[in-house]
């Protein structure tokens, strides 16, 4: 019997591969939070991820358990983050309003600096 021949068998790789991805996922989430958790000392670090190399499965149900509370609050204190920072660039390179350009272009005029046609084609521009 070869190793494609029984259906079952293709099953079963499926949901054994499916495991192990599910698995690897928890554990960068693990080390992710580890690393990102302020309050925990070096030597605690450490110490969890020891034991997540020498005894992986048990140690992560372990962190899920005791820490799964803390992590969910971490990890959308850094989405929060991350959304700001987010905001604030986009903020910033999108520029002003039509409104506080025209006004710009307004003050300008009136200073002298720029001609009515130049005036005219920056509310154009701004209006688009």
């Amino acid at each position: 019997m070869g190793f494609w021949s029984s259906f079952w068998d293709i099953i079963w790789w499926f949901l054994w591969i499916f495991a192990f991805t599910a698995y690897l996922f928890a554990l960068f989430a693990i080390i992710a939070d580890l690393f990102r958790d302020h309050r925990l000392n070096g030597w605690a670090k450490a110490i969890w991820m020891v034991f997540l190399i020498f005894v992986p499965f048990l140690t992560a149900l372990v962190y899920l358990i005791a820490r799964g509370g803390g992590m969910a609050e971490r990890s959308s204190a850094e989405a929060r983050r991350a959304q700001d920072a987010a905001d604030a660039y986009i903020q910033q390179v999108a520029g002003s309003s039509p409104s506080e350009e025209i006004a710009k272009a307004k003050a300008l005029l009136d200073a002298g600096t720029i001609t009515d046609g130049e005036y005219d084609l920056i509310k154009a521009k701004a209006l688009r």
